[in-house]
């Protein structure tokens, strides 16, 4: 084993290469590549920056590029495929030069069905094939892959890592032609060198893909279709040679039709980010479904991301969507403003100033309203979406207005009444966004994320309230407002179910609560029935015994409704109940 600064048994194998090519050239021998001298002394330097390129390596594409740019013109060569030995088949792993149907041919392949590989491998041996008529007389099995071939001459090349064959770098050319000792001797050495590089490179690729599927599986795999909101998004993970981020989005329904919108960004890159990732788009899941005020549930995230240590901070936007009120409620956390667009076409960008990211904040955390027309656009992103090595985030800001004022936005997704043609027009929309913010990718360093919604507000015939006394004629009231609503609405199946649920909610108001109290109706999807007041109590499901009068109430609420829950005002709260309509 070499010592610390000393060259392993490879680099010693080039640098024995390397002294014998020059040996050959003092001596007066015909230089190794062509017939001009310079020839030689541009191997010399190409094989110096193929080794400082393999170092810098990280992807197994970063070793592919480096020898299709620093060995394939030293010796006019013109192809090039990694082949790895993978479960008894030759899978390609990269390739320069070939027509992707023969790569198709050769991927996959068994290695017993390619014989010069499998000798190759075999005897750790290469293979100098000067034409393809060689191959044809050697390895008549291989007539198919030869024919298909576009190249003549071929060097197989086994790539030894780690005292085992892991594939072959297959070097090829045009034309037929031979190769000299020397060329023989560097093409081994090399191939020794990019073998070790190639081990190290595909380690990373499987840690790295692991690694971007657990963040990919910490975001939702779909967005739900829901009254008020239809969406489509984005996530991007840096460009090559990056880690994982945090960058995260959801669409998360509450109750009235109402959604809510949130998007973030972990700060950093690694598997300790993604994970922190995924325990903060829980817990705003979980604070989310109990309704509780925008600025408490902020206070709620900064106090988990506080916990996490000093080195964690998150960049947060969480919004609430009411169609009924046609407003729009959110906080910011060291976060952009969404961006509205209204139906016309015009671009609004709320100028306010966030709050400190979440674990850096100190709480109360200020909220904003907005009011949306119906058929508006609300265009949610990270950072990374607008800011780049070649703009600020203030360019890319007015760029991603600019494309979201284009006419098209206009017609294409304000103008669709079919769910699945609204979505497809949100998701082409979010590949225009982001091909042209981010038209190269590869070259990015930071995590993007996009979330465009498109918002549907309530019709106003959908939804009636009754403001009700807080005495025992108010059940009475709202049963038989309840009645008249409905056949008026045509849910006359829902009527007797629908009278008991308001007669418990509205009898509890008047026994435990305060005024004001009123009554609301929502037709959407489902029947929604809601009851108010001015206390802020929480309700409870009793565990009644046999021999109590009441405490069986909320028992039945939960037993006729689809769901029920309660969500807090400044001014009180509101106890809700959803029934399935019945079948059309």
């Amino acid at each position: 084993m070499a010592g610390p600064g000393e060259p392993d048994e490879t680099q010693r194998d080039l640098l024995r290469a390397l002294a014998g090519w020059a040996g050959g050239r003092l001596g007066g021998r015909p230089a190794l590549y062509g017939t001009e001298p310079a020839a030689g002394a541009e191997r010399s330097v190409r094989v110096g920056e193929l080794t400082a390129a393999l170092a810098e390596a990280v992807t197994s594409r970063d070793v592919v590029e480096a020898v299709a740019e620093y060995v394939l013109p030293p010796f006019g060569a013109d192809g090039l495929v990694f082949q790895i030995l993978e479960g008894g088949r030759l899978n390609v792993v990269g390739a320069a030069g070939y027509p992707q149907e023969f790569l198709s041919l050769l991927d996959g392949m068994p290695l017993a069905a390619h014989a010069p590989v499998r000798d190759v491998l075999q005897t750790r041996t290469p293979r100098f094939i000067e034409a393809k008529a060689e191959i044809s007389r050697r390895y008549p099995t291989m007539r198919r892959v030869n024919e298909a071939s576009p190249k003549e001459a071929v060097a197989f090349l086994p790539m030894i890592a780690s005292g085992r064959a892991m594939g072959l770098c297959v070097v090829s050319f045009s034309r037929p032609r031979s190769f000299s000792n020397e060329e023989r001797t560097l093409l081994t050495a090399l191939s020794g060198l990019v073998g070790q590089s190639l081990e190290r490179a595909r380690l990373y690729d499987l840690e790295h893909a692991r690694a971007r599927e657990l963040q990919r599986g910490l975001l939702p795999r779909t967005l739900p279709r829901l009254p008020a909101a239809r969406a489509a998004a984005r996530y991007l993970p840096a460009g090559r040679g990056e880690e994982v981020g945090g960058d995260w989005y959801d669409l998360i329904p509450l109750s009235a039709d109402r959604v809510a919108m949130v998007i973030g960004d972990v700060m950093g890159h690694g598997i300790a980010e993604a994970a922190t990732m995924g325990r903060l788009r829980t817990a705003v899941r979980t604070l989310a479904d109990l309704e509780m005020p925008l600025d408490e549930l902020f206070s709620r995230l900064n106090d988990l991301v506080s916990d996490l240590g000093e080195d964690f901070y998150a960049t947060c936007l969480y919004a609430v969507l009411d169609p009924v009120a046609r407003t729009c409620t959110y906080c910011l956390a060291g976060h952009p403003p969404p961006v509205v667009v209204h139906p016309d076409g015009t671009v609004h960008i709320p100028d306010v100033a966030p709050d400190p990211p979440l674990g850096a904040a100190k709480p109360p955390f200020e909220t904003h309203q907005l009011c949306l027309p119906d058929e508006s656009l609300l265009v949610l992103y990270t950072d990374g979406l607008v800011e780049s090595a070649t703009r600020d985030a203030d360019q890319g800001l007015e760029q991603l207005r600019q494309m979201l004022s284009r006419p098209a936005v206009g017609t294409a997704c304000f103008a669709a009444a079919d769910e699945d043609v609204d979505v497809r027009c949100l998701e082409e929309l979010c590949d225009t966004v982001v091909s042209g913010l981010l038209p190269d990718h590869e070259q990015t360093t930071d995590d993007a994320g996009l979330l465009i919604v498109h918002t549907r507000c309530t019709i106003a015939g959908d939804v009636v309230s009754l403001d009700l006394p807080n005495d025992p004629r108010a059940a009475g009231q709202a049963r038989e407002y309840v009645r008249e609503q409905l056949d008026a609405w045509g849910l006359g199946d829902l009527v007797l179910t629908t009278e008991l649920l308001v007669s418990e909610l509205v009898g509890n108001v008047v026994r435990h609560a305060k005024d004001p109290v009123r009554l609301r109706l929502l037709r959407s999807r489902s029947l929604i029935c809601e009851v108010y007041d001015g206390s802020l109590t929480t309700p409870r499901i009793r565990h009644a015994s046999y021999t109590d009068e009441g405490g069986r109430g909320l028992q039945l609420v939960a037993a006729l409704s689809r769901r029920w829950g309660a969500r807090y005002l400044h001014d009180g709260k509101c106890i809700w109940t959803e029934q399935d309509l019945p079948p059309t």
